[in-house]
């Protein structure tokens, strides 16, 4: 299926690993331009010449650290120069950093800054480029806004206002057809989520209590998954999609949790 995306211009934040790695990946399967963004310079330069040497395509990584609002408007600026154009913000980058109602409300707001801000800023900053390309956004959020999960306070208010946002600028940026959709995982296999699991002193009984309760195959949600999910919403062939909450979780969000216990 030609999903028309070649030579289109993508923006993804947190896209040195895990789940942005996997959606740069796949955009650039399908003939797109990634624009990585990260904190880490050699796992941003070595995704760009990954990208170059599978699929010929000239990426461009641009370090940075989105807890500070000007580089927002660098990476629009930086990528505006390098090609002219903007067609899709990927909005990923974000951590859950275990601020709890123990912490302070300074902890607080800087977990919100640097789970949240950056979504409102990178689309600020980008709204005349995408504008001009009819481009569309697709912020990525976690269960945790659903669910709750407890001492993570920060995070959950975050992905909560990513949910919000993305209803929101749907209907702010309707007249110029810009569609904005959310992707929303559960329990996704990344290398931070492996890292996690291998802290325990059984890792394989420890993800076995996991994976049970994911009713679909009972197993992980993987990357690659995440990632077609986000392209597909990028293309043509999600031309009437808007204001979504697109959940691939294996059915954990929303199906009974007796159902695979």
């Amino acid at each position: 299926m030609d999903l028309k995306l070649k030579d289109k211009v993508v923006i993804i934040t947190g896209g040195t690993s895990g789940i942005g790695k996997g959606i740069a990946i796949s955009f650039a399967r399908e003939g797109a331009i990634p624009v990585v963004i990260g904190r880490r310079e050699n796992l941003g330069v070595k995704l760009v010449e990954e990208i170059k040497n599978n699929f010929g395509i000239e990426g461009l990584f641009i370090q940075a650290d989105l807890s500070e609002i000007p580089a927002s408007k660098n990476i629009i600026e930086k990528t505006l120069q390098k090609f002219d154009r903007i067609d899709v913000l990927v909005n990923n980058a974000g951590g859950n950093d275990g601020v709890s109602t123990d912490s302070s409300p300074e902890d607080f707001l800087a977990s919100i800054n640097r789970n949240l801000t950056h979504y409102f800023s990178l689309v600020h900053y980008g709204k005349q480029a995408l504008i001009k390309s009819k481009g569309n956004i697709i912020n990525i959020g976690s269960k945790v806004a659903n669910t709750g999960q407890g001492g993570t306070s920060g995070y959950a208010a975050s992905k909560g206002g990513i949910q919000a946002l993305t209803r929101e600028w749907a209907v702010d940026l309707l007249e110029y057809n810009i569609r904005v959709n959310e992707v929303i995982p559960a329990e996704a296999w990344t290398e931070m989520y492996e890292n996690w699991v291998n802290s325990f002193p059984n890792p394989e009984e420890k993800l076995k209590t996991i994976t049970q309760r994911i009713p679909l195959g009972n197993r992980m949600t993987t990357v690659e998954e995440l990632a077609d999910t986000v392209v597909f919403l990028a293309s043509e062939k999600a031309s009437h999609i808007t204001a979504q909450h697109i959940y691939v979780d294996g059915g954990y969000t929303h199906l009974d949790r007796s159902i695979g216990s």
